[in-house]
C-alpha cells in the first residue's frame, strides 16, 4: 500500500470510529498536489460503501476563517450524500469528533464546468442559491493542522444543510449573514467576507476542481464558503443561520 493509500485509510477510519490522529506534517512532509491524491482516495472509500458525490465546498474564502485556522490559501473538498442533512432536522452530534458550524451561502449548478470560468459567466452556470449551515470537523486532535493536512482531510467536510433554492440574481454583496446558537446571536457577518463578492467563490471553485480533477456536475451545490468563524457545537444545540434576501434555515443537535 503506498502512503498515499495509508494516510488516507487512517483518515478514513478516524472518521468512522470518531478518534481523532495526530497530523502527518508533524513527522513527514508531502506536497499539496499529493494532499489532493490522499483526498481523492479519501473519497473512494466513501464511495465504495455506497455514498456519491453531491457537490463541492471552498475553504478559507473569508479573512475571519484563513486566520482562525492560520492558513493563507483557499481550498476546495467533496461533498457525499450522507453528508446533507434535513433542514429542519437532527444531527447527531456523537457522529462527529470535535464538531464546528458556520454560515454560508450555497449555488446548485444548472450545468457542468468542464474548466475555469470568468466572473461575468457565473451566472449562466446557476439555477438556484440559497443560504446554508456547513458543519466542519477535523479528524486531527486539537483541530490542529497544516494546510496539506486539512485539505487531505476533505477540507474537514463533515455534513451541511441548505434551505430552499431561489432564483439567482447578480448581485450578492453587502448581505447580513447571521449565526445563532440555542437563539443567542454568536456572529455577525457579510456576504461580502467571502472573497468580497460569493460569486468569486464560484469562479475560484472552477478552478480549483480543474487542477485537482474534481468534477462540476449539473445538479451539485457548491458552498461558496464560511461568512464568519465557525463555533463549536454540543448535543442539544439549536442552530440558525439567516442571511438576507435568503431564507432562515436550522437544524438540532441531539446525542
Amino acid at each position: 500500500m503506498s502512503r498515499i493509500a495509508e494516510i488516507a485509510h487512517q483518515l478514513h477510519t478516524a472518521q468512522r470510529n470518531q478518534k481523532p490522529i495526530a497530523q502527518f506534517s508533524s513527522s513527514e512532509t508531502f506536497s499539496l498536489a499529493d494532499a489532493y491524491k490522499i483526498q481523492h482516495q479519501l473519497i473512494h472509500h466513501r464511495i465504495s460503501e455506497g455514498e456519491h458525490l453531491v457537490g463541492i465546498k471552498m475553504g478559507f474564502t473569508s479573512e475571519a476563517k484563513m486566520a482562525q485556522m492560520g492558513v493563507s490559501e483557499m481550498i476546495i473538498g467533496q461533498l457525499t450524500n450522507s453528508m446533507q442533512c434535513s433542514n429542519g432536522g437532527s444531527i447527531q452530534r456523537s457522529e462527529f469528533i470535535h464538531p464546528r458550524v458556520e454560515p454560508e451561502i450555497a449555488f446548485r449548478l444548472s450545468k457542468d464546468i468542464n474548466g475555469p470560468i470568468q466572473l461575468h459567466e457565473v451566472m449562466d452556470y446557476v439555477d438556484g442559491i440559497t443560504s446554508a449551515l456547513e458543519i466542519i470537523d477535523s479528524r486531527y486532535e486539537n483541530f490542529k493542522f497544516s494546510l496539506e493536512d486539512v485539505v487531505a482531510d476533505n477540507c474537514s467536510s463533515a455534513a451541511f444543510v441548505v434551505g430552499p433554492f431561489h432564483d439567482p440574481f447578480e448581485v450578492l454583496t453587502d448581505l447580513n449573514i447571521d449565526l445563532y446558537i440555542n437563539g443567542k446571536e454568536i456572529e455577525k457577518g457579510s456576504s461580502n467576507d467571502i472573497l468580497g463578492n460569493p460569486w468569486k467563490s464560484l469562479v475560484a471553485a472552477s478552478e480549483l476542481a480543474h487542477k485537482y480533477d474534481l468534477k462540476l456536475k449539473a445538479g451539485q451545490i457548491v458552498l461558496a464558503g464560511a461568512a464568519t468563524s465557525a463555533h463549536f457545537i454540543n448535543t442539544h444545540d439549536e442552530i440558525t443561520a439567516e442571511v438576507e434576501k435568503l431564507n432562515s434555515l436550522f437544524f438540532r443537535t441531539i446525542g
